[in-house]
């Protein structure tokens, strides 16, 4: 069992890897000139056509619909939590700032998802709540997010920054609170209803809560950008790799490990975004940019860590 959790551990590894250099892909389909929602819409519009033909010869639950409305309405809102929502301020965001200080706010993610846990623990009730993993409300915790959130404070309202960045900073903080969000839930139902089946209706809502905004793209979006090699390659790797295959691969392991334990990985993300985004982007941060960005990654790590020692 010891060597199957170390490959969960692994997984969740690579995932948050592959999604640290995401930011660094949708910046540059966005300087490209491609909108944001573009961008969201075509990725998970490529990643639910790769979900179904891989569910049509698989084994497991392939109806359309959850077991009672109450379980659909869920799907509907992990659609929001873990698509849409999450993925319109996170796009979004990039447009107003650089890709390293969206996925260093986003990496706050397990300090949220640790908060919201305990919050929930406390006061919900039902099957969602068993599913959860025990948070410890201890001074670890507390100590990393006041450490998390000065971070978060010189890294937004760092001296040198314009308004426009500041609005892509909050744009990204809320994605996170999405993504802590997405994870009071996903786990258990990844339980009940399989990795396979729980990210196929993830991507169905996420696609069609998303519509609204597609719609408005009208002149700001040209076809001809898709025939750029650049942009196939981002867009196939945001698409295939990072969503069909990355989604598939963190429920799985959120379900085995915990929700709390698996997003502490996120905190990596931003190892793996400041060093492509200094490759490819030309990107430099700040002195005091550099701080908040190490006092959030303290933080998050200091309030996880009480959930490693136990999970891990």
């Amino acid at each position: 069992m010891g060597r199957h959790r170390f490959l969960y551990h692994l997984t969740a590894l690579t995932v948050s890897a592959v999604w640290g250099v995401t930011f660094v892909s949708t910046k540059v389909l966005i300087g490209a000139g491609m909108d944001p929602m573009a961008i969201f819409g075509i990725r998970f519009f490529l990643a639910y056509v790769g979900i179904w033909i891989i569910s049509l010869f698989s084994p497991g639950r392939k109806s359309l619909w959850g077991r009672s409305l109450k379980d659909e309405l869920l799907f509907v809102f992990l659609g929001i939590t873990g698509g849409s929502l999450y993925f319109y301020m996170e796009n979004t965001a990039l447009v107003y700032t650089q890709a390293s200080n969206v996925s260093f706010l986003v990496c706050s993610a397990p300090l949220f998802t640790a908060i919201f846990t305990l919050i929930w623990r406390r006061f919900g009730k039902g099957r969602f709540v068993e599913g959860l993993e025990k948070v410890e409300a201890g001074w670890p915790l507390v100590i990393g997010t006041l450490l998390a959130l000065s971070g978060m404070a010189l890294l937004v309202f760092n001296g040198s920054r314009i308004h426009f960045s500041v609005k892509g900073d909050f744009l990204a903080i809320g994605a996170a609170l999405c993504w802590a969000l997405y994870s009071l839930f996903m786990g258990q139902m990844t339980h009940e209803y399989g990795a396979l089946y729980t990210t196929r209706k993830v991507f169905f809502y996420g696609l069609v809560t998303i519509l609204p905004l597609i719609g408005n793209l009208g002149e700001s979006f040209s076809p001809a950008i898709l025939s750029r090699p650049e942009v196939i390659f981002n867009l196939l790797f945001l698409g295939i790799v990072a969503s069909l295959i990355g989604f598939i691969a963190w429920n799985f392991a959120m379900d085995k490990l915990g929700n709390v334990t698996s997003t502490n990985y996120v905190y990596l993300n931003p190892v793996f975004t400041l060093i492509f985004a200094s490759a490819f982007l030309g990107e430099t941060m700040t002195a005091g940019g550099a701080i908040g960005s190490l006092a959030i990654l303290a933080g998050v790590i200091l309030a996880g860590k009480s959930n490693i020692d136990n999970h891990g």
